[in-house]
């Protein structure tokens, strides 16, 4: 891949002893700038390679609302793990019909790489996530690679589900907050796959996680999902016992916590956060690497 591009800062706040920061540049994949969010604990200022999770949100968001709203980085800043958290789609392009609705288009990159006119030059947010941002984030920050996990919430869920399971060698731990489990048998999924993937209904089996399981399995730790049992989508477009059934055939490991009276929220996102954040960080300590804020303090 080509050496890195440079990085514009757009904002950077010292948290929980770490540091919380924003960044843009111009991004090859999508052909317009993107931005990314990533909270560096206080461990990596010992110039230690940390393992990093990458959160992938939902519907209508920016790289901002995990960064706000989740209440992430204490514990983040704890366990010593990074946090990169990118845009759900590129901006600025003004194609036709990309604001006529909220569940497609601008902020709704679905996390596929498009094949249909006029997204398809620049929707292609899976290669973005899987590629890109994996380069950029190796090269700029003293993160371990080797070390990734991912996580997402609705939308984000569906990605981050769907990116570990067609790529488990790089990613070694994968969470999800309410995902759209089935993109192709719920109306959101199945109005994006349309738009950026066509009427061909098997070009869309590579992003949908219940076809993956069952077409390539997962030999990782157990999958965690958590689901708010008041959630508004629940039944029309997240449809967590289609994921339950298809990790059952397949033999997948699944944790799957259906949370009584919580709904689609960050409220819920920021509920559970920890749970996720230390369970990730349990799979991507290697050897006693993952260093605690105590540890760090040691380093020169």
């Amino acid at each position: 891949m080509m050496d890195a591009m440079p990085l514009a800062t757009i904002s950077r706040n010292l948290c929980f002893g770490g540091v919380q920061a924003v960044y843009s540049h111009d991004s090859p994949e999508t052909g317009t700038p993107m931005r990314f969010g990533v909270y560096l604990p206080p461990q990596a200022s010992a110039r230690t390679p940390v393992p990093v999770l990458y959160w992938l949100s939902g519907l209508s968001c920016t790289e901002e609302n995990f960064i706000v709203k989740a209440g992430a980085q204490r514990v983040a800043a704890e366990l010593g793990l990074a946090i990169v958290a990118p845009d759900t789609s590129p901006r600025g392009l003004d194609l036709p019909g990309e604001t006529a609705s909220w569940d497609f288009g601008r902020g709704a990159g679905f996390y596929v790489d498009a094949t249909q006119a006029p997204w398809s030059a620049h929707y292609r947010m899976y290669s973005y996530v899987t590629e890109e941002l994996r380069w950029l984030v190796a090269c700029h920050f003293p993160i371990d690679p080797t070390r990734s996990g991912i996580c997402g919430h609705s939308m984000g869920g569906h990605g981050a589900l769907t990116i570990a399971l067609r790529n488990p060698q790089a990613y070694k731990s994968v969470s999800a907050f309410a995902p759209i489990t089935s993109p192709m048998h719920c109306p959101w999924g199945e109005k994006a796959f349309a738009g950026y993937l066509g009427p061909d209904r098997a070009a869309w089996l590579d992003y949908d996680a219940t076809e993956l399981i069952a077409s390539r399995g997962w030999k990782g730790p157990p999958l965690l999902v958590d689901q708010g049992a008041a959630d508004p989508f629940l039944d029309t477009q997240l449809k967590p016992d289609l994921l339950r059934e298809a990790c059952r055939r397949a033999g997948v490991p699944l944790d799957l916590r259906l949370r009584e009276g919580y709904d689609h929220s960050y409220f819920f996102v920021a509920s559970f956060i920890e749970e996720h954040l230390r369970f990730h960080a349990r799979h991507l300590a290697s050897s006693g690497s993952l260093t605690t804020i105590g540890e760090a303090a040691t380093h020169d």
